[in-house]
Order: structure tokens, then sequence, then C-alpha cells
């Protein structure tokens, strides 16, 4: 550790003990934080005391209880083969027989104890209090939900199935608890953030979850809460469904449509539900609520959290999203078409066949303490309803990659209205997103069906950019050489007109050499302002390209991720805040083929080694790029490091076998003979010149009176 380094650590170190002691708490902050904490200790304990005292009295169940207990077992409990009706809880299992008697077990720490015994106050005598207590608050909690939740209490447990859907490229898992999707495993994808890759699982467990909630007079079903039975359909499709007797009932139907693709129909459906009497007839909405903890999947965290965020769009709009950057919340007071938790390369997009009613609330909270987690996620909408209806609303799940050529397609599922779902690609703004839609990924994608290595295909992607900008970058180098011939000429000028009183006749002589000899200072710009745009495409295209996504090239791994070649894992100070814990090759070849190029462009402009700040200029960008894409994808680096490598190739060519300097000398002096027609641009200079000779002149007629 050198000296500056020890120093910087010891005034840190300082500052941080400085902060810590003028902002310690007094002695009379200290006495009442510790009284704060001695009060909430004892409103704790008196909260305890109070529960366990409740606890120990035995609630007296009444006739009227027992019967309002058979009738709701009568009505809502699940018909079994034997004609007895069956109601079951984690705490208890009730049947009635022939509509009277009431047999079966509630469980109790202690044991299971029958239900006629808790009715009549028999409980072995090992039996605690509390214990007896809550067998028979079970029974009373089991007449509440019968009478709460009526045809549908009979499915608020049961037993977990699990049925599989899956084509060539996705594999899903339908539980029948939620009747929703319970896994999601992308079968061409790995996940990179463990050192045992496995496929990506898009969804898994409870880290997804969504529900459709109906609503009565007084209360509400909430389909997460339920088991549904499952109806296997046909090969590719599911019915999850509530059987509520009286050939009623209410499901949620899964069909895998096709055999190479990413989108799953939800449909859900519903049968003589206005005869089940448990909806009522004017209710128009049903809720609809989604939430996700969204899981890393790449090695770096810092592109992936960048990149992912909830996705919208509004009908008649073009989509929208939350910022990325920190906690975000909105609320949205117009009709949604399609809702998306998006990841760095993978979503889960939600497109509503009609649509999702206005109010659609979205929020976002980052997991920065969490090593395995980005986000958590979640929606909470409405769409329209009749109890009547037996089709009440049907969407289409987008689970899969961000691959343009998918999304773009997906459009064919909505034929009234562009989805656009290719939007959450970002790909910049408007200019840079047509090129890299219009002309990058066309390419890119057509030579990804003929060659399988991805450097190979950024190699010939570069030939072929440059090649379509060969006419211009042509035109920029015969432009140098003209001025390169005419730096003698106009040093000259300078020595004979120097100083400032004689900067506008040292202009207009320059002017008119340029006129001369055909030659305008301005050339180059044009070619390089036409590069720009390709070269900020190619900064947004690179990073979200997942066909780079675990390609290898050279010493490359990962073509999506940076190509560390140095690691370290101590955090050493201001290097580990600039570079982080790597050095990736590719952006360093990036750098030094930069430095070069701009060496090279700086010695053929006249005057360029001479200019104040151009030396520093020279070494302090290309510098500054090093810093900043370090942590890029090697893809991206790669190309820069190509571009820059052919241009530094076709500079070197074209200035000594293609563009003859002879030629061009005599084709300047071919040009000074021929009568002289001002270009636009030189003769607005010349007005320029004209117009402050005249102002000046001016201001020294004024100071002359003065004088005077």
């Amino acid at each position: 550790m050198d000296k500056n380094t020890l120093i910087g650590i010891l005034l840190m170190g300082a500052i941080i003990f400085g902060f810590m002691y003028l902002n310690k708490p007094s002695a009379e902050e200290i006495e009442r934080q510790r009284q704060e904490q001695a009060d909430k200790a004892a409103d704790e304990e008196r909260r305890r005391a109070e529960a366990e005292q409740q606890a120990l009295t035995i609630p007296e169940i009444t006739a009227a209880d027992v019967t309002a207990l058979r009738s709701g077992l009568a009505l809502y409990g699940r018909e079994q083969a034997d004609g007895s009706r069956q109601f079951k809880t984690e705490d208890y299992d009730l049947r009635l027989v022939n509509d009277s008697t009431l047999v079966g077990e509630v469980i109790t720490p202690a044991g299971a104890v029958k239900v006629n015994d808790v009715i009549a106050g028999n409980f072995p005598e090992e039996m605690a209090t509390r214990q007896k207590a809550d067998a028979a608050r079970a029974l009373l909690d089991a007449k509440s939900q019968l009478a709460r939740y009526k045809n549908f209490a009979g499915y608020l447990s049961g037993q977990e199935e699990i049925v599989g859907l899956e084509n060539n490229v996705i594999a899903l898992k339908l539980s029948n608890r939620g009747a929703q999707i319970s896994n999601v495993i992308l079968k061409d994808y790995k996940c990179y953030i463990n050192p045992d890759t496995t496929l990506i699982q898009l969804w898994d467990g409870d880290q997804n979850n969504y529900a459709f909630t109906l609503r009565s007079d007084s209360e509400k079903f909430e389909s997460d809460s339920f088991f549904f039975t499952p109806v296997l359909e046909s090969d590719s499709t599911v019915l999850m469904k509530l059987d509520l007797g009286g050939d009623a009932w209410w499901g949620i139907r899964y069909t895998l449509p096709e055999a190479d693709g990413y989108i799953v129909k939800m449909d859900v459906v519903q049968h003589n539900m206005a005869a089940a009497g448990v909806i009522p007839a004017g209710v128009s909405t049903m809720e609809f609520s989604w939430r996700q903890t969204m899981q890393r999947f790449e090695r770096g965290r810092m592109f992936e959290e960048r990149n992912s965020a909830i996705y919208y769009k509004e009908q008649g709009e073009k989509p929208d999203d939350l910022t990325s950057q920190g906690n975000a919340d909105k609320e949205i007071d117009a009709p949604i078409k399609w809702i998306g938790f998006k990841n760095q390369f993978f979503s889960s997009i939600l497109i509503a066949d009609g649509q999702f009613n206005a109010g659609t609330k979205l929020k976002s909270v980052d997991l920065k303490d969490s090593l395995t987690a980005l986000k958590n996620m979640s929606a909470t909408s409405q769409v329209d309803y009749a109890v009547s209806r037996d089709s009440v609303a049907s969407f289409n799940w987008y689970l899969g990659p961000n691959l343009y050529p998918v999304l773009r397609d997906m459009d064919r599922i909505s034929p009234s209205e562009d989805l656009q779902l290719t939007r959450v690609i970002p790909l910049g703004w408007s200019l840079f997103r047509w090129i890299n839609t219009g002309v990058i990924i066309p390419v890119f994608t057509f030579l990804s069906k003929y060659i399988v290595n991805y450097g190979i295909i950024i190699l010939l992607l570069t030939i072929f950019i440059k090649l379509v900008l060969f006419p211009f970058t042509f035109k920029t180098f015969k432009s140098q050489a003209k001025m390169r011939l005419l730096a003698p000429e106009i040093k000259e000028i300078n020595e004979r007109y120097p100083g400032q009183e004689q900067a506008l006749t040292r202009q207009q002589k320059t002017m008119e050499l340029y006129s001369r000899a055909g030659a305008n200072p301005m050339g180059g710009c044009l070619p390089m302002l036409l590069q720009m745009p390709i070269l900020i495409a190619m900064f947004s295209f690179f990073p979200s390209a997942i066909e780079l996504r675990g390609q290898s090239f050279l010493w490359a791994h990962d073509l999506a991720a940076p190509d560390a070649v140095i690691t370290w894992k101590a955090n050493i100070p201001i290097i580990s805040w600039i570079f982080g814990n790597h050095l990736s090759l590719f952006c360093l070849l990036m750098t030094a083929t930069n430095i070069v190029y701009s060496k090279i462009t700086m010695a053929s402009q006249p005057g360029g080694q001479s200019m104040p700040g151009m030396k520093l200029m020279t070494y302090g960008m290309p510098l500054m790029f090093l810093f900043w894409f370090n942590n890029y994808a090697a893809g991206l680096s790669y190309y820069y490091f190509l571009s820059l490598l052919i241009t530094i190739i076709q500079t070197y060519v074209i200035r000594h076998w293609v563009i003859d300097e002879d030629k061009v000398r005599a084709e300047m002096a071919e040009n000074a003979k021929k009568p002289k027609k001002k270009s636009g641009w030189l003769a607005k200079m010349q007005e320029v010149q004209r117009q402050q000779e005249q102002l000046m002149r001016e201001q020294a007629k004024q100071q002359s009176k003065k004088r005077r």
C-alpha cells in the first residue's frame, strides 16, 4: 500500500469517527430510548397475558351452533363417494352422514378429538385447558367459514396436485392450489448465477403468485385460497375447476397451443353461476392481483438490475414503464392492454384479450440486500365480469426470452391492436431504435441462421456496416488529404497576419485559399455525423441482445457479460469504485485501439498537435471509455474494437494506396484556375466576416469621435 492510499484511508476513517462522535446520542436520549423499550416490552407482556387468559376460556357450543354447522355441511360440504358431506382443513375433518350425524375429528397439538366429544365437552383428562378451548373454537371457526364461503367452502383445503404441460421450448407446472402456474422452465436458456448452471426457472413456487377475486355482498372469494380439481381436457389443455353443485362451476383453463411458442392461453370460465347464488347479479368487475419476487439469472447484478422494470401499455398508446432505478409506484387512470414484469433478458407479460380497467396500480421495490433476487413487483387491477356469462375473461401469458423476432410475432394474437411488445427491449431513442430494428437486427438475425459462432457474426456485421459507410468514409479521407496539402499555406497565412487585430483578415484569406483549392474544412464532418447514430445504436443493441447470452468467443465465456481476465475479491479504494472487481480484455484492447486512432486523426489535421488541450483529449477520452465500458457486455467492447481497428486499416490503405496526393494537388490546381461560384457555406462565412468588419469600423469611428 503506497503513502497516498494510506493517507486517504486514514482521512476517511477520521471523518467517519468524527461523524459518529458528533452524532452520538446524549444521556437524555439514551434514557428516553431505554424507557420506550421498557414500555414496549410491558405492553407486549400485557397483551400476551390477556391472550393467555382469553385462551383459557372454553367457548360454549350451543345447540344453535351445532344446527348451523350441520346445515352448512349439508349445503356446502364436498360430496363424497359414500354420500356424506365433508369439510376438511388443517385443524378439523368434519363429515355429515345422512344430513343428521356429525362425525370426524378436531386436530389439536395433544392429538385428535372426535367432533361429538368436543360438542359434549368430553375431553381426555390429560388434555390442557387451552387445548380444549382450541378444539371448541375450531368448530365455531368451521361454522363461520361455511357461512362465509358457502359453495366455495369445501375447497379451502385439500391435497396439492401438480399437472404438467410442455412443448419444445417451455415446461409448465400447474398447481391445483390456487389454480395457477407454479413453475416455468425455459428449456433453451441456462441460469448463470449459480456455479452449477441449471435451466432458467422463470417462476418457481411462491416467488410468483396471482389470483382473481370475486365479491359477494359481504365476502370476497380469492382464487388462490382454494384447491381446484384438475381436469385434463387434452394433451395441451387443463381445466382447474371448482364444482359448486347444482351444475354450477367456476374455473381457469390453461392451453399451451404451439409446439415452439412461449404463449400460454388462460381463460377464466364459469357455468350456471347465477343458479349457485353465491355471486350477486349486480357484480360487474372481477379483481386481479399479481406479485413476483424477480430472481437473478446473470453473473453481473448491475445491468440485470438496471434493465429490470414493470412495463405496461395503455389502450391505443405506446408502452411505458416504471423507472428501473429505486422504488417506484404508479396508478394508471386509463385502460391497460398488457402488464409485464421484465428482466434483462426474460419477461413475464400478461396480455388481456379485452382490457384491464382504469385504476391499475403498479409497484416495484428494490431488494438491495438480497443476493438472489432483484425486486418485488406487484400489480392490481380489475376486469369486467358478469355472473350470467360463461366466458368471463381471456388472457395470454408470454413467458419467455426478450427475443426481438419472437416478441414482434406476438402481434398476431391481437389483430385489433399493435401490442408493441418489442418495446420491452431497450434499443434506444427513435432514430437509434429505427437503425437497430430496421438494419442491425435483420442482418444479425440473417447471419445467425448460417453461422454458429457469434464472434464471427459480430465481425461480419462490423464489416457490413463499414462497407455501407465506405463512400462517406472515403470522402472524409479525401477532404483530410486536401487539408493536409494546404497545411503549409495555412501556416504561411497565419504567420503573415498574426495577432487578434488581423483575425478577420486571416480568416478571409484562409477562406479564399479553401475556395481556390476546392477544399471544405467541414467536409469530414458529415461522414462522422452519419456514423455516430450507428455507434450509439450499437451501444443499445449489444447489452440487450439475448442471442449473445452464454455465447463464448476466444477468451470471453459470455459475450453478453464482461470478459473478465483479471479479477480480485478485495475492495481496493478508488480502483474497485472505478472498475468493479475485474478488468475486461476486450475493453482494454478497445481503449488501446482508440488511443492509436485518436493520434492518427489528430496528426491528419493541420495544427492539430499544437492545439491547446488536444493531447489531453487524445489520451483522456479513451481512458474514460475504459472506465465506462469495463462493466459492459464483452460483445459491445469487441464490436467497438473491431470498428476502430478496421478504421485504422482503412486509413492506412486509403492514404498509401488509394488517394494519390499528387493527383489531389493537381486537382486543386485545376480548381484554382476555374471561375469560382461561391458555395452557400462559403458565402455565409464571408457575409459574417463582412458584418464583423463593418461592426469593427463603426466601433473605431465611435472611439475616434470620443477622443475628439
